[in-house]
């Protein structure tokens, strides 16, 4: 059976996890350490009410973070009560989904792509490149799941790195960057159904991925791969502290 998309959201958690999550009433706050919106973001954990929300912001602001909430599937009077604070959408996700199957029906040609942990300084340089820094590697080495790096490789020359971790028996992928060089030239493809081949042989079943609506070349890839929307979530953020998104990023960005 296809995972439901709060099994899905629950994955993403599970394996991008935040520095801290802090109950807080009908609230789940986070403490992101720098790790990005994923991990930054507060959710409703209960039934709220209009004065819940100055205590989250205020709550948000004393951990020194954005007040910054994450809107899911079903949460049309959260979303329609930030608005009415003056909150900007920002980021609208898309959450792609795929059997496990899909990605291993070919070969990964060999030296292309490899599955290794601990994350090698190549891999590190090329994150770097594309702004996932060393808060966000973080974020990888604080997931309590079978996870791997991936390292992509074209002319013999490394040129593309990712992040995979398994949860519940699906495998997620993250943080997936191609030197600028080395872009349109099928690699990430190739380092996806790695990611596949390592997360089937320790016992995934279904593959997934997160990607910003904006990003036209990412989602047109999980496109090309058989991989289907099967649910998308967006931030609300206070726009006197927003901050621009990059979009050069393959993964989510966020």
């Amino acid at each position: 059976m296809r995972p439901d998309i709060q099994t899905l959201y629950a994955v993403t958690e599970a394996t991008w996890p935040p520095a801290d999550r802090l109950p807080a009433g009908p609230w789940i706050l986070r403490n992101g350490a720098g790790g990005g919106k994923r991990v930054s973001a507060a959710t409703a954990a209960g039934d709220w009410r209009e004065e819940d929300l100055a205590a989250a912001e205020t709550a948000m602001r004393m951990l020194g973070q954005d007040a910054l909430f994450m809107i899911r599937a079903g949460e049309t009077a959260l979303d329609a009560a930030l608005d009415a604070r003056g909150y900007k959408i920002v980021d609208p996700v898309n959450l792609w989904l795929c059997p496990i199957d899909r990605l291993t029906d070919k070969t990964v040609p060999r030296v292309t792509a490899f599955a290794v942990w601990e994350p090698l300084a190549i891999m590190r340089d090329i994150w770097a490149t594309g702004g996932i820094g060393r808060d966000r590697i973080a974020v990888m080495d604080r997931a309590d799941a079978p996870k791997t790096g991936l390292l992509g490789r074209i002319n013999d020359k490394p040129a593309g790195a990712a992040y995979c971790a398994i949860w519940e028996g699906i495998a997620m992928a993250h943080a997936l960057e191609i030197t600028p060089q080395n872009r349109r030239k099928g690699l990430a493809a190739w380092i996806m159904r790695q990611a596949a081949h390592w997360a089937k042989a320790n016992g995934a079943v279904w593959m997934s991925v997160l990607c910003t609506q904006a990003n036209d070349g990412a989602n047109g890839l999980y496109a090309s791969l058989g991989m289907q929307v099967v649910g998308q979530y967006h931030y609300r953020i206070c726009p006197t502290r927003a901050k621009p998104h990059d979009q050069r990023h393959t993964s989510d960005g966020t």
